[in-house]
């Protein structure tokens, strides 16, 4: 069955000890919204393999739609509900920012990078994944750096900051490369598989899992050459401080308990729906210092590797 529409699951009902019930009254924003209409809606994604995705069974799951429901179950103790519908409509990376701001979707669960430019529009919850633009072209290619794409075929999902990047590296460095817009990442894999591109600029471990789930894995590869870092976030509607300390609250005491090892080796170190792929993606160094001490921080710059014999000096100075 093909879900075009959105899907309604309930959740469980609440743990209210310790948790005091809030009246509507006291309420405003996204949590008044809730609270009023019983009703959480999450924005999903049909092929963002594994954060949020359809299985062979037209059913949603993944890495982010894990940690939004930790956060949906912090949200239904908050506002102190014995039940709480959780509603899974289908977004695109086009659609997701004007969907949160219409109110349509309540949190964005998906595949989205936390960039300053987006923080003037939506809010976002701790990081999540670390990631970092690269490219996806067959081995018979010959792809190896962004310069080998000059006067090529290149292919980059709408909406996406991968696009907008590798649109600008284009005119800044001259090469002539024809780019190719794709409705989603799926499509955007497509057109590799198929010949109307030479290559896909995406985030790396999307390449990884859409090229890990195709018809014969084997033949592509992932270039080295990283062209930018990609923190991931759970998104929110901006300017709803109340609501925000709510979700931020649950996902960092996921990170900080170590609740995020499980959740980490069941989406990137276990084989996972529908093939029973293994993505075998070790956590990287950023992402452990993340979940140790969680940020929303929409600057890559936050998101760099102190080389170790630097902790060690600092340490020695201090």
């Amino acid at each position: 069955m093909k879900l075009s529409t959105a899907i309604a699951i309930l959740c469980g009902s609440a743990l209210l000890s310790g948790h005091a019930a809030v009246s509507a009254q006291e309420l405003t924003g996204t949590l008044k919204k809730i609270k009023e209409s019983g009703t959480i809606t999450l924005g999903v994604r049909d092929s963002s393999i594994p954060f949020s995705y359809l299985d062979d069974k037209q059913s949603y799951q993944g890495y982010s739609i894990d940690l939004c429901m930790k956060a949906v179950k912090a949200v239904q103790r908050h506002l102190g509900m014995s039940e709480l519908k959780t509603v899974l409509n289908p977004v695109t990376s086009a659609t997701r920012i004007p969907l949160m701001a219409n109110g349509t979707i309540d949190l964005e669960c998906g595949s989205t990078t936390n960039n300053l430019e987006r923080q003037k529009q939506v809010s976002f919850a701790p990081t999540m994944f670390v990631t970092a633009t690269r490219l996806l072209a067959k081995k018979s290619s010959n792809i190896r750096s962004l310069a080998d794409l000059k006067g090529k075929n290149v292919v980059s999902t709408a909406g996406t900051a991968n696009l907008k990047q590798i649109t600008i590296m284009n005119g800044e460095q001259n090469l002539g490369m024809n780019i190719l817009i794709a409705k989603d990442h799926a499509e955007s894999f497509l057109m590799v598989e198929t010949g109307r591109a030479v290559a896909f600029a995406m985030d790396d471990i999307l390449l990884a899992g859409l090229a890990a789930n195709s018809k014969n894995p084997n033949d592509y590869e992932i270039t080295k050459e990283a062209l930018s870092v990609e923190p991931y976030g759970i998104m929110m509607r901006r300017d709803d401080a109340a609501f925000k300390k709510v979700v931020d609250t649950a996902i960092a005491n996921v990170y900080t308990s170590g609740d995020i090892n499980a959740i980490y080796t069941k989406w990137f170190q276990s084989p996972i729906p529908p093939r029973g792929v293994n993505l075998k993606f070790a956590m990287p160094e950023q992402m452990r210092a993340v979940f140790a001490k969680p940020t929303d921080s929409g600057d890559p710059a936050a998101y760099a590797v102190v080389p170790e014999a630097q902790k060690n000096l600092g340490k020695k100075k201090k």
